[in-house]
């Protein structure tokens, strides 16, 4: 057994619950992904979020712009994988997802998941699961998304689609989480 490395194990776990609680401090909720990402997305795209986490179908609704009061169920992916969780008895108006790096690797030894936005896509829910029902594609958990819609849906840093156009200031606040 190496003590050194567990002893160093031990140090960076403690440092690590340390930054998630200054996360937490500053989210009003866990410091996990999922409540990360609703928090970046809230301030970046003013989105009034839901009282509760829990919420069925949507993290909250679009405050302004043209999508005002439209509902979005925000999403953050470590990495763009093709697959889009939908809950079938929760659709939303938006999917805003926020992902990392795309995946090319099979495996995901030796590798992490790091927290950081490489890329934006808002997809239209009910346009988007009509296709996908279309396809056969079964809606739920890890539901697959071709490539090609991930390309059409992307807002950043290219703007494909332009349902919601980003102000530089957005793309700046963005380019903070690479």
């Amino acid at each position: 057994m190496n003590v050194t490395n567990l002893e160093k194990l031990a140090r960076l776990i403690k440092d690590k619950e340390r930054i998630k609680k200054e996360i937490a401090s500053i989210i009003g909720r866990q410091a996990q992904l999922g409540h990360v990402g609703e928090y970046v997305a809230a301030h970046i795209f003013n989105v009034k979020l839901e009282e509760s986490a829990s919420h069925k179908g949507s993290d909250g609704v679009f405050k302004e712009g043209p999508l005002k009061n439209q509902s979005v169920n925000i999403k953050w992916y470590t990495k763009r994988e093709g697959l889009l969780d939908i809950n079938p008895n929760g659709i939303p108006d938006y999917y805003l997802v926020l992902t990392g790096p795309r995946t090319v690797a099979p495996s995901s030894r030796g590798t992490t998941r790091p927290w950081v936005i490489e890329s934006v896509f808002l997809f239209d829910a009910k346009e988007l699961i009509k296709v996908l029902e279309e396809r056969g594609v079964k809606i739920g958990i890890a539901a697959s998304v071709k490539l090609g819609f991930w390309d059409d849906a992307e807002i950043y840093p290219k703007q494909r689609d332009n349902t919601l156009e980003l102000s530089d200031e957005q793309r700046r606040l963005l380019s903070l989480f690479q």
